[in-house]
């Protein structure tokens, strides 16, 4: 431990947790890197030496040493929890650091937390990123996928350093990180992603439960299903490694391993606030809203419990051809993938215009092919849609969309019908289909909730007829004012 140390690293990690020494790992196995670590416990700090001496680790046992240790401009990457950690990481760094420095936050930051510390570092002459990373602790080690928000002076830095630890996306080997956009863009797009995450998710447990229950099939043999249905439209992460948990098997009771789960889902945040900040924006978001509740009832045992005596259907499903209720649920689980995608883009769209973020769309669909959660196939098709239609105000009316739901709807529709009808909960399939439904309706009831509104609280309303606010005086004669 110098009192001096040179300054030789151009990048710096603080936070030796999982995390953190994952991605100070990946940061040193790429030329052209010298990566400075730092944990506020030095026995961490000092494991992650041993056990890695190839990286090459230039290792500070100070917030003093750590800064003299940096390049500059210095730049450092935090990777700590969020909330008040962030924060009070934040300001030890400040204290070392100069103008013109850069730190970043690659944390699960709530976005609104980030444009405030952005705003108070930019007026102290900081660079702040927030930066969201996804692909978990493989990710961080082996390449995740990168979504840094700051200003564009702190990504002409940055960037190149970002492009040597991203993944690399299958199709055309392009690294998995772009300037998503200033202050707080980079963590909004991850809590986006992260929702998305959370409906996909609950769309696949749903077919896995309709499959079982409709059919009688074992895990494994749904596994079966997955590992097949991953060859087609539906490739991805999750469908591989859902195939992989219905493989598994138990080593204590040699059951199903998915059996011995308990069915309580956890969730650490992110999905809600993807759902508060669609609320905020005034942007349905149904099927990830479903999703986090679906999590959320089945965290409640006792209410289950109690309500275990409610009487459902006579019958339970019954499936004839069975090959052929598992093709309406594959249509069923792409067609309310589309669904979330197109949700959760109309959300950051909304998010971009809200905050005043230049966010181009087609480029995250680019960046989660590879290294994230829910990289898919059909993410290129979603690039090519906003490449074609940069101002495309419904992912769900692009032509390869369009003719992907008119294919699936059909089957859609049956397996909604099913479910409901044999009392086997579909939320995030249902709730899709009607958005859906709701999208694409000619005329909504939302006329009869304005007269409603007008009669209780003289909200008023417009006319199809022309231009105009009015009123309607409910008691008395019962005339029309126009308002303006």
């Amino acid at each position: 431990m110098s009192d001096t140390p040179e300054a030789q690293a151009n990048i710096g990690v603080v936070g030796m947790a999982v995390m953190g020494s994952n991605l100070a790992r990946n940061l040193a196995s790429r030329e052209g890197n010298t990566v400075a670590i730092y944990n506020r416990s030095p026995g961490r700090t000092q494991d992650l030496v041993a056990a890695h001496p190839e990286a090459g680790f230039v290792a500070s046992y100070s917030m003093q040493d750590f800064a003299a240790s940096l390049t500059r401009p210095r730049t450092a990457i935090m990777m700590v929890q969020a909330g008040p950690a962030t924060d009070a990481v934040i300001e030890e760094l400040a204290a070392v650091f100069e103008p013109g420095d850069i730190i970043v936050d690659g944390g699960n930051s709530l976005f609104t937390d980030t444009i405030r510390r952005e705003a108070d570092l930019r007026a102290r002459g900081f660079h702040f990123v927030g930066m969201g990373v996804s692909g978990g602790e493989e990710g961080a080690l082996h390449g995740p996928s990168l979504m840094p928000g700051g200003s564009p002076e702190s990504y002409a830095t940055l960037g190149p350093i970002l492009r040597t630890i991203a993944a690399k996306a299958p199709a055309d080997g392009e690294p998995c990180v772009t300037h998503v956009g200033t202050d707080g863009a980079g963590h909004f797009v991850k809590m986006v992603h992260n929702g998305i995450e959370y409906a996909d998710m609950q769309l696949i447990a749903e077919a896995y439960d309709l499959i079982r229950k409709a059919t009688g099939k074992s895990p494994a043999e749904i596994a079966d299903v997955f590992a097949a249905w991953n060859k087609t439209e539906l490739e991805s992460y999750l469908i591989e490694i859902t195939a992989e948990v219905l493989r598994q098997v138990d080593a204590k009771t040699g059951e199903p391993l998915v059996d011995v789960i308990l069915d309580q889902a956890g969730q650490k945040g992110t999905g809600t606030w993807t759902v508060k900040a669609a609320l905020d924006l005034g942007t349905p978001l149904s099927g990830i809203g479903e999703a986090v509740f679906a999590r959320s009832l089945s965290s409640h045992p006792e209410q289950r419990a109690t309500a275990k005596g409610l009487p459902g259907p006579s019958e339970a499903l019954k499936v004839d051809d069975v090959d052929g209720f598992i093709e309406d649920v594959r249509h069923a689980l792409y067609a309310s993938k589309i669904v979330a995608y197109s949700q959760g883009f109309d959300v950051i769209r909304a998010g971009a215009a809200q905050y005043g973020w230049h966010i181009d769309l087609g480029a995250m669909a680019k960046i989660w092919r590879a290294g994230c959660i829910i990289r898919a196939q059909f993410l290129n098709r979603i690039t090519e849609a906003y490449d074609q239609t940069p101002e495309l105000n419904v992912l769900l009316s692009a032509p390869y969309f369009r003719e992907a739901i008119a294919g699936s709807q059909d089957a859609w529709r049956r397996v909604v019908a099913a479910a409901a009808g044999a009392g086997i909960p579909s939320p995030a399939f249902s709730s899709s289909l009607a958005y859906y439904d709701g999208l694409r309706a000619e005329r909504l009831p939302a006329a009869l909730i304005q007269g409603q509104r007008d009669f209780f609280g003289a909200h008023t309303y417009g006319r199809i007829d022309g231009p105009g606010v009015f009123h309607t005086l409910w008691s008395g004669d019962r005339s029309e004012t126009q308002i303006s």
